[in-house]
Formats: structure tokens, C-alpha cells, sequence
């Protein structure tokens, strides 16, 4: 797909310096939104204007939603007012709201000015939600029936006004604006009688959200439920809008997005990679560096308190990387896993007795089995193949040793920090990989110059 996809945008770029204009309109109609969109990211900025004014007015609305906003900011500063509100007016509230908030002052002050009032309020509306809840995510865009409608008159309110709805298979059925049940258009192509009123087939058990609702978990209830659609409602139970499930996959990568970039010791970042100056990229790294630089302290003050043991014992030395590497990643593969398992919910902080008794049974064994093959590794080809004289019998006991045991902690740890910060309200995913490591680096060199001290007496 994406070879086809790269040779297709190859063929337009070359109808675009040949001025090919009829043709590459022609293939353009024939694409998708989301492609098109694509091809605009490898333009330049002069033939952007140029190629968006060969789309039909319908689907150059729908193109310039997936537009990045560098892109979608330059043809709103080249529109027209009269092109400016045609695209505006094929765009839904949610699409427009999204696109208020990424541009600068004076660009939304225009925008504003040229959608209409019914528009402007709307969106005024949506941006006063707070931020990633499910009240800023949400469409007004939605059909509404009346309980007492019949069949027949449902699926002529649907015609008449489904065309400006960004969805029309799930129906809202009100009174008074409160939610009281939901039918689909299935259940009213396939009603038996043109004259049986709504509220004999609607769905009455509903699933709803407020509009306060964090847009993760209304994300996780997409995952759960299967949802085309969901409801959101008041304080008073009434039909405010809806999320639809396109949102909810923005959600999804979104978080997703943040989770990695945190999870990989980086504050979250509101914009693309390739949108990100060196300097954003800068202030998003720099703070941990500097937790994790001045964490890792702790590290160089038990090697200070140790040093005599170094110095008797030259040979603990060469081992100290492997061990802090090992517990490291012995911790981060525990705490990959369950931070995972909290974000879809499969486990919570009742459960942290099986979780804690499951990774210390997987720890033993992983444990034991790394120290098995380290002490033959040691005694074979750094006593044997290299000759070293410092390896003796004991100080491979004392890798070992510490090795096992630093993999036990190390995934303990790994375990209980995110569930201890799930419970406090912190995102699990800050206790990930850099910072799981910091911790268990100390922890493993405090074992290995503890079980030196006792077995070596250094």
C-alpha cells in the first residue's frame, strides 16, 4: 500500500512541474482525504494554494481537516473571504474548533469573522470545555428524534437532515433535550411497520459520558464497547453532543503518543516530530536529563563509600556495567509490562499482592538463570580463555550472587513504583524505563559491594 501510495504522489508531483493541472485533478478526486493531505506535506509552500484550488469544494473541506497546521495556516492567510467561508461552511463544529486552537490569534480572528453566528457560538462553546475532556472533543453534529415519531417519519428526518450530520447511523432519541434512548437506522429499515413510534424500539439502557469526562476514558470505552458513537451529556442528563469513533483513534494515538515520549524520559510534546525546532526538542529533553544527571549522584556517593573494596578487589570493577545493565533492564521490562496492563485497566492496586507475587516468581527465575550462565561465562572465558588472575572462585560468587539478586529487586521495583504512582494520580508512565534505571543502577551496586564486604571481606 505504501508503495503504491509513494508511486502514485511521485506521478503527481510530475504533473505538477509539467502543469498537468486537468489530469492531476482527475487523480486527486478519485483519492482519499488522508492521502491527498499527505501529498500537500511534500509540497512547497507556493503549490500548495495552487493544488488545494483543483479539489472540489466538498472534498478540499475534507483534505484540509487532515492538513498539518503549518499548511492549513497558509491557505487560510491566501483564501478569499468568499473561499475562506466555503471551506468553513463543508467543515463540522469539532474539525473547526480543533483547527481554531492550533492557530495563531490573528489567523482565528479571521476564521471567526467569516463563519457564521450559529458557528461562531458553537465553537466558542467547545473551546470553553476544559482541556482533553470529552466536552472538547465532541461534535454538536448529530440527528435527534422525538420518542413519539414513527418509523416512517424518523427516516424522513434523517434525509432531510443527515446531510449536514457527521453521523447518522446512531439516532439520539429526546425530550425535553434529555437523553432518554438511542436507535440506529438498521432498527428502523428493519421495523416492521412504517407506523410504530420510536420509543417502541429504541434502546433505553444507555452508555453515556459527561461533558467533564477525561478523553482517555472515553477512548477506553470505544475499545470496550465497541462504540460507533457515544453520548455526552450534562449535569441535567442532557444531549450535548456526541463523540464519534474517528475522535476517539486521535485519542488514542494521542495518548499513546504522550505515554512513549514520557516513558522514554521526554515531557509530551504538542507537536510532530518533524514540526519541532531543535529548541522544542531541547525543552522537552533537558528536564529529565537534569533529574536523571543529578539522580544518578546517588550512584557515584556508594562507589565513593566503597572505593576501598575496588581497590582491593580490581576485578569487581569490570563487572559493575554488566550488572547495572542487566538490573536495568531486568526493571524496565517489569515496568513496561504493567504500566501497559494499567492503561487497558487489567489490573489495579487491589492487585498489586498477585502482581508482586508473579514478578518475584519470574524475577527467581530469571534470576537464577542469569547467574548460572554468568558464573560458567566468568570461569570459562574470563578465568580460563583470558587468564585473568584476579577471578577467583569467590569473587565469581560474588557477581552471581549479586546478580540474582539485583534482577529480584530490580523487578519488584519495576512492579510497585507505577502502581504506587496509578494510585497517587500520577501517570504510571513517568516511572518507566530512565527513572526505573537510576534506581536500580544504586540498588545494585549497594548489593554488589555488600555481598563483596561479606564473602571477600574488602
Amino acid at each position: 500500500m505504501a508503495e503504491r501510495f509513494e508511486i502514485v504522489e511521485k506521478a503527481l508531483l510530475h504533473m505538477l512541474e509539467d502543469k498537468k493541472y486537468a489530469t492531476m485533478r482527475d487523480i486527486l478526486v478519485t483519492m482519499n482525504p488522508s492521502d491527498i493531505a499527505a501529498v500537500f506535506a511534500d509540497l512547497e509552500d507556493r503549490q500548495i494554494p495552487l493544488v488545494f484550488r483543483l479539489l472540489p469544494k466538498e472534498q478540499a473541506a475534507e483534505t484540509f481537516v487532515e492538513m498539518e497546521p503549518e499548511a492549513q495556516e497558509l491557505l487560510i492567510r491566501g483564501f478569499s473571504d468568499n473561499e475562506l467561508k466555503e471551506v468553513l461552511s463543508e467543515l463540522y463544529a469539532d474539525d473547526m474548533a480543533d483547527i481554531v486552537e492550533e492557530m495563531p490569534a490573528n489567523v482565528v480572528k479571521r476564521i471567526l469573522k467569516n463563519a457564521d453566528p450559529e458557528m461562531r457560538n458553537t465553537i466558542n462553546q467547545l473551546l470553553r470545555y476544559p482541556e482533553n475532556s470529552a466536552g472538547s472533543i465532541m461534535t454538536t453534529e448529530y440527528v435527534t428524534l422525538r420518542p413519539q415519531m414513527t418509523v416512517e417519519e424518523s427516516i424522513l428526518r434523517i434525509r432531510r437532515q443527515g446531510v449536514d450530520k457527521e453521523t447518522i447511523y446512531t439516532c439520539y432519541v429526546t425530550e425535553g433535550r434529555k437523553l432518554i434512548g438511542l436507535v440506529t437506522v438498521k432498527d428502523l429499515l428493519l421495523a416492521e411497520d412504517d407506523e410504530t413510534p420510536v420509543e417502541q424500539i429504541m434502546l433505553t439502557n444507555l452508555i453515556s459520558v459527561t461533558t467533564h469526562t477525561d478523553q482517555e476514558e472515553v477512548a477506553k470505552m470505544f475499545s470496550h464497547y465497541n462504540f460507533l458513537a457515544l453520548p455526552v451529556v450534562d449535569g441535567d442528563n442532557r444531549l450535548v453532543g456526541i463523540v464519534t469513533f474517528d475522535d476517539a483513534m486521535d485519542v488514542i494515538e494521542e495518548e499513546t503518543t504522550e505515554d512513549m515520549e514520557i516513558m522514554g524520559g521526554m515531557l509530551p510534546s504538542e507537536k510532530t516530530y518533524l514540526r519541532s525546532t531543535p529548541f522544542d526538542l531541547f525543552k522537552n529533553r533537558i528536564p529529565w536529563l537534569m533529574l536523571l544527571m543529578v539522580s544518578a549522584t546517588f550512584t557515584g556517593l556508594i562507589m565513593t563509600a566503597f572505593e576501598g573494596a575496588l581497590a582491593a578487589q580490581i576485578a569487581l570493577s569490570a563487572f559493575i556495567p554488566m550488572l547495572m545493565g542487566t538490573g536495568g533492564n531486568s526493571g524496565s521490562q517489569s515496568s513496561v509490562t504493567i504500566i501497559r496492563a494499567l492503561s487497558l485497566e487489567e489490573v489495579d492496586f487491589k492487585d498489586i499482592g498477585r502482581v508482586l507475587w508473579k514478578e518475584t516468581c519470574t524475577a527467581l527465575l530469571c534470576g537464577i538463570t542469569l547467574a548460572v550462565v554468568c558464573f560458567g561465562k566468568i570461569w570459562l572465558i574470563d578465568k580460563l580463555l583470558f587468564a585473568n588472575p584476579n577471578i577467583t572462585l569467590m569473587v565469581d560468587l560474588v557477581v552471581c550472587l549479586a546478580l540474582c539478586v539485583t534482577v529480584v529487586l530490580a523487578k519488584i521495583v519495576g512492579c510497585l513504583l507505577p502502581i504506587a504512582a496509578k494510585a497517587v494520580k500520577l501517570d504510571p508512565a513517568v516511572m518507566a524505563s530512565p527513572f526505573i534505571t537510576t534506581i536500580v543502577d544504586a540498588l545494585s551496586l549497594l548489593v554488589y559491594f555488600l555481598f563483596a564486604q561479606a564473602l571477600l571481606g574488602v
